[in-house]
């Protein structure tokens, strides 16, 4: 069964998400921000991460950044509702910083699966 880290300081998208992926029976850890998910991530490294963008303690791009460094194989999905600017602007971002695949807020739930099964084949 593969593992999936979820990183989301929204406890609803947190919760939603976490349903949707243990309903087709991934092992799902959640963390409420950046920072817990760092360190969840380092104790018990999972074989992806679905990280927020905007988030207390430390941001998504910060998280995709030290992922990438200290774990150059991990592979992410970066979401993100947007913030001062659109989620978009972030998003391109987090692509170009290394993450596999990028969704805005509301995610799909049909895309968030096909993307999932997709990285995790």
């Amino acid at each position: 069964m593969a593992s999936i880290l979820i990183i989301d300081d929204d406890a609803q998208i947190l919760k939603m998400l976490r349903q949707i992926l243990e309903r087709e029976s991934y092992d799902v850890t959640g963390a409420s921000n950046g920072k817990q998910g760092l360190r969840l991530y380092r104790e018990n490294p999972t074989d992806l991460v679905i990280t927020d963008i905007i988030m207390p303690e430390k941001e998504g791009i910060e998280i995709i950044i030290e992922l990438k460094r200290d774990y150059p194989d991990v592979k992410i999905i970066a979401i993100s509702g947007g913030g001062r600017i659109n989620p978009e602007d972030y998003l391109d971002i987090a692509k170009k910083l290394g993450a596999h695949r990028i969704f805005a807020k509301p995610v799909e739930r049909k895309e968030l699966l096909n993307a999932v099964r997709e990285l995790l084949g």
